[in-house]
C-alpha cells in the first residue's frame, strides 16, 4: 500500500522504533523512513527537536506536516487511515480486550525492561528516562525490574496457555508489543524466555517468524 506522503523518523536500535516498524509491515503501509542516529545523540538536535520537542523517537510526519509521537498515537492513526488487516481489533469488545492485553505487555513488560535497562547502561549514566529532563540512575531499580521481567515472563506464561494469542485467539498489537519485550530483555539485559515456559516459547517461535518481525 503506498503511502509515501508518511515519513516516519526512527532508529533500528530503538524497540519502540521496531514496534511501529513491525506494524507498518503487517499492514503492508510503505512509508519513507528517516533514520535518527541515536549514538551519536541527533534527538538532541535543534532539528529533530522541531519535529518532536520530546526529542524521542519514533515520530511519524504527515503530508501536511502534523508530527505525531507516542507509539500508541501513531498506532492508532495507521489503523484508522489504514484499516485494512486491523491490529487493533474489530468490534468494540474486540478493541477493547486488545488494548488490555497490549497496555499490559507494554506496563508490565517493556516499560520494566526500559526501566532497567536505562538504570543499569553505563552510557545511560544522567539520561535514566527519556525525553528532555536528564534523571540519574537509581542502581537499585535494576534488581527490582529484574524481579518485574521475571514476573511478566509467568504471568504470559499463564496467559499463553490460555489462548493462542496475547489478545485471544487472533495476531494483533499486542503480540507486537510482547515480541520487542523479550528481545528487547534478551539482547539487553541476558533475560530470555525461560526453558520451562513451554507456551510462550510456543508462541514466540509461531510470531517471530512472521516476515515483519524483521522490519
Amino acid at each position: 500500500m503506498s503511502s509515501d506522503h508518511l515519513k516516519l523518523y526512527e532508529s533500528s536500535s530503538s524497540p519502540n522504533s521496531r514496534r511501529v516498524r513491525i506494524f507498518i509491515a503487517e499492514k503492508g503501509i510503505c512509508v519513507s523512513r528517516v533514520p535518527v542516529d541515536l549514538g551519536a545523540k541527533e534527538q538532541f538536535s535543534e532539528a529533530y527537536a522541531k519535529i518532536n520537542p520530546r526529542r524521542v523517537v519514533p515520530t511519524l510526519v504527515l503530508e501536511d506536516g502534523t508530527a505525531i509521537g507516542e507509539v500508541p498515537a501513531i498506532l492508532r492513526y495507521l489503523e484508522e487511515a489504514y484499516p485494512n488487516t486491523p491490529l487493533l481489533g474489530t468490534s468494540p469488545t474486540d478493541k477493547a480486550l486488545v488494548t488490555m492485553w497490549e497496555r499490559r505487555m507494554e506496563l508490565e513488560g517493556f516499560a520494566a525492561v526500559m526501566e532497567t535497562v536505562r538504570n543499569k547502561v553505563p552510557g545511560l549514566k544522567g539520561r535514566a528516562i527519556a525525553g528532555t529532563h536528564d534523571y540519574e540512575q537509581i542502581p537499585s531499580l535494576v534488581e527490582r525490574g529484574r524481579q518485574r521481567i521475571a514476573d511478566f515472563y509467568a504471568d504470559l506464561e499463564i496467559r499463553l496457555g490460555e489462548a493462542s494469542f496475547v489478545a485471544g485467539d487472533r495476531f494483533s498489537v499486542a503480540d507486537i508489543t510482547a515480541v520487542v519485550t523479550v528481545d528487547f530483555a534478551t539482547k539487553a539485559l541476558d533475560l530470555a524466555i525461560p526453558d520451562g515456559n513451554g507456551a510462550t516459547r510456543r508462541w514466540y517461535g509461531k510470531v517471530a517468524a512472521r516476515p515483519s518481525f524483521t522490519a
